[in-house]
């Protein structure tokens, strides 16, 4: 089962790499939605089937939310570069540094023995949840040639914006309150 989880997680590694190529080199769409569908899942999928089976290790804690962060970085480089939009680039910038500083916590809260002040939180869920709802929505318009759908998307990708702030305050105000014992 070890494997399986960890295969989960370096599948997301290398999925926004191959949908970068799939959208700015082979416009094909509907692929590149249907890894990042399956790509999206196995975030959720990795955690679950670790928790269900008793198989959470170092290498997956540490690992899992790289591959996120990976997977984000490609998605909002591409569609910046797609779309060449400003709104994505500058928002997608913010989300980046976001997750940038958050690391930079994590890594200062493990060596003062304070790992709970970072430990993912539903907040933090619900923020990868939207960001990645975000990401859809965009390739499901492009996809579907539907303006609409990308009109919405930017709201959607607006709203993960707030709970990437958000999330990213929270970690902050728990790193430098929660003094280890």
């Amino acid at each position: 089962m070890t494997y399986l989880i960890n295969f989960l997680t370096w599948f997301r590694l290398i999925s926004g790499p191959i949908i970068f190529f799939l959208i700015l080199v082979f416009n094909s769409y509907g692929l590149a939605l249907i890894l990042f569908l399956i790509a999206s899942f196995s975030d959720y999928l990795d955690g679950y089937l670790a928790r269900k089976y008793d198989c959470e290790s170092i290498f997956g804690e540490v690992l899992d939310p790289i591959a996120d962060k990976i997977l984000t970085l490609f998605l909002i480089s591409t569609l910046t570069l797609y779309f060449q939009s400003f709104f994505i680039g500058f928002i997608g910038s913010i989300i980046l540094s976001r997750e940038l500083w958050v690391g930079a916590l994590r890594d200062m809260n493990a060596r003062v023995g304070n790992k709970e002040a970072t430990s993912v939180s539903y907040i933090g869920k619900l923020k990868t949840t939207f960001q990645f709802m975000a990401f859809f929505s965009y390739l499901l318009g492009v996809f579907l040639h539907n303006s609409l759908i990308i009109f919405i998307s930017g709201f959607i990708l607006f709203a993960a914006l707030i709970l990437t702030i958000y999330s990213g305050f929270l970690y902050t105000i728990n790193s430098f309150s929660n003094k280890p014992s």
